[in-house]
């Protein structure tokens, strides 16, 4: 029997700011995170962000840096009932599209997997609530008891959603051949790429920079755009980069 698989990165892809940043804000107000840290840290790579002259993934990694800092030594249940309510309270900030989109493979029967770069708590929280298959995020690894020791498998590379999204293949005998992946950033570019359906969701410049570079991603690539209640299908070829 042939499995079509469906991958679907989270963040800023289903979810429409990075699940990280939410945890984030969770544990400065448990205190858990001193907020000057935030302020002497991490604001100016968020305000570069924001004002488009910096890069998402500065202000990302800085976060996940403090995270992982911050959670050393913490019982694992600690993070995994603030995930539980980061997910109860946001999980509903996603895309219309990726929403629908989700649902589609489900109604196919397809196996639905999502590989993002979030803590796997947030992932496993996000998992559960759209009904996913399967998941993967990023590791926070703890020891004999429980808690968190420092040590992490990052999932926001290309590299490593790349080894994930084939012991996938492997897990679920899913034919690659035809199936979908879904994705904004060049981490997920190796997951768009190995796929038949490639879908890229309000790009970064950076993953359109590669795509264009790359004929075969290029010429099977699908661009999807949602601002406000409008969603726009453009063709990577059309699409002039400044």
């Amino acid at each position: 029997m042939k499995v079509i698989g469906a991958f679907f990165d989270i963040d800023g892809t289903l979810y429409r700011e990075g699940l990280i940043t939410e945890i984030f804000k969770k544990l400065i107000k448990s205190e858990i995170i001193d907020k000057h840290r935030w302020y002497n840290e991490v604001q100016e790579k968020y305000l570069k962000w924001d004002r488009r002259i910096g890069n998402y993934d500065d202000y990302l990694l800085k976060m996940a840096e403090i995270y992982t800092d911050a959670i050393k030594g913490l019982h694992s249940t600690h993070i995994q009932f603030i995930a539980k309510k980061v997910i109860e309270q946001k999980g509903d900030r996603v895309y219309t599209y990726t929403r629908n989109r989700i649902k589609y493979h489900m109604e196919q029967g397809h196996k639905v997997i999502a590989i993002s770069g979030s803590p796997s708590e947030l992932i496993g929280e996000m998992a559960a609530k759209y009904g996913f298959h399967d998941y993967v995020g990023t590791t926070y690894k703890i020891n004999d008891k429980s808690t968190y020791t420092g040590d992490i498998t990052p999932m926001w590379n290309s590299i490593n959603k790349k080894k994930a999204l084939n012991e996938f293949v492997k897990h679920y005998s899913i034919q690659l051949s035809q199936s979908y992946a879904y994705g904004d950033t060049t981490g997920d570019f190796s997951m768009l790429k190995s796929v038949a359906h490639p879908i890229a969701i309000n790009p970064t410049k950076e993953l359109l920079l590669k795509i264009k570079n790359d004929k075969e991603t290029a010429d099977k690539i699908k661009i999807v755009v949602e601002r406000k209640d409008m969603i726009y299908r453009l063709n990577p070829k059309d699409i002039q980069i400044q």
